[in-house]
């Protein structure tokens, strides 16, 4: 079980353990006193990226001080993924690009093929987590004593998706660490290919690990990514590479409330999908024009969209098309449950989207920080009023007091 119900409540703690008044943490953080103390009462939700990157910062702790780190309930779906991450975590460690830590592999073709399969997938954090320790390990076998060079490139270019996968699945997990591992081994990876598109790739990951602390710099890192990577984009991979870094542009200047800035980013990922086939399914990093009504859906939220503002954005997506994507489409359906939670006259609605979404990816959205700080306000709000079934259902599935 979760110790404490809400975000919220551990702000308080913090708060207090600082010595500050709510008054001065307002301040310091640049919100309102009214919304840290509701906060704190759980009455509204702390879920927007840069709220506790603000307060984080003025606190001078670490987010997961305020977020949590990894949870585990007596779920099995939920619990099971966190199993796999030990054997995650050494593939990441052991292996290195001059000595792999196993002695056999299976054939190149037959390894790279695996990869593709999980990449394009149905999202499994568990399938994925078991997986991931061998394959790892196998294609280190082969980049480390090639058949020859193409080899050793298709190797490589095998290793930065698995690292891709592995930051992932890390992440939607909770534990940043190791994402931000998985996104160096995939760095590493790429500068040996010396090749634009794979640096591409790369930084994208690395912009998705950076520290919150860092959020000037990771976007100037996104920034400088999409224009470094624009010139050298000749295929339709290159083109979803590059729209990849530049909605992971658009997100960090969302985050530092830079919105025209990210609006500029939004539109050219926009200009960018409409180059490319609408196929989240077979593109890289899913990048399509459906994607991208996925993210402007995002970054709505992130903005503190809700209600109305944001059943408008969600006309732009057709949830057929993001299907192919199960990972992707579960974190639309959230996102939107979490922004229509906000406004009381969408309340309602924001649960159907929340059960939607654990019905697509029920390991991806029972261990999402996200959606429990919004299902635990729910919960709180409704305190003095019947909770719906579903809602509590959902609510112990993912160990919230209820």
């Amino acid at each position: 079980m979760r110790d404490e119900i809400t975000i919220g409540a551990r702000l308080r703690a913090v708060r207090r353990w600082r010595g500050l008044t709510l008054e001065e943490l307002a301040g310091l953080a640049g919100l309102s006193k009214s919304f840290l103390s509701m906060a704190e009462r759980g009455q509204r939700a702390l879920d927007r990226r840069s709220h506790i990157s603000a307060l984080a910062t003025a606190l001078r702790v670490s987010e997961v001080e305020l977020v949590g780190g990894p949870h585990l309930t007596a779920d099995p779906v939920q619990a099971a993924p966190h199993a796999t991450i030990p054997a995650v975590r050494a593939a990441l460690m052991t292996n290195t690009l001059t000595a792999p830590a196993v002695d056999q592999a299976r054939p190149l073709a037959e390894l790279a093929a695996e990869i593709g399969r999980i990449d394009r997938s149905e999202y499994k954090h568990l399938t994925v987590g078991e997986k991931l320790p061998a394959l790892i390990g196998e294609l280190h076998v082969h980049a480390c004593a090639p058949a020859d060079e193409p080899a050793r490139r298709v190797a490589l270019s095998a290793l930065i998706e698995a690292f891709q996968t592995a930051t992932f699945t890390a992440k939607d997990l909770g534990y940043a660490d190791l994402a931000a591992i998985a996104a160096m081994r995939a760095a590493e990876a790429a500068a040996i290919l010396d090749d634009p598109i794979h640096k591409g790739k790369a930084v994208t990951l690395r912009v998705h690990t950076m520290p919150s602390t860092s959020r000037e710099e990771t976007l100037t890192v996104a920034e400088r990514a999409a224009e470094t990577l624009e010139p050298h984009v000749r295929d339709d991979l290159g083109i979803q590479v590059l729209g990849m870094t530049t909605l992971a542009a658009a997100l960090q200047a969302t985050v530092l409330h830079q919105h025209v800035r990210a609006a500029d980013w939004l539109d050219r990922a926009a200009a960018l999908a409409r180059r490319v086939p609408d196929t989240p399914g077979k593109n890289w990093g899913a990048f399509s024009a459906s994607n991208v009504g996925v993210w402007k859906v995002a970054l709505g939220v992130e903005r503190g969209e809700s209600g109305g503002a944001l059943l408008e954005l969600a006309r732009e997506v057709d949830e057929n098309v993001i299907a192919a994507r199960r990972g992707r489409h579960a974190t639309y359906l959230a996102d939107m449950g979490r922004g229509l939670a906000r406004d009381p006259r969408t309340r309602s609605k924001a649960e159907r989207w929340l059960l939607r979404a654990e019905e697509v990816a029920p390991h991806k959205i029972r261990n999402s920080g996200q959606v429990a700080e919004t299902v635990a306000v729910m919960v709180q709000q409704h305190k003095k009023a019947a909770v719906g079934r579903e809602l509590r259902g959902l609510a112990a599935r993912m160990g919230i007091p209820h």
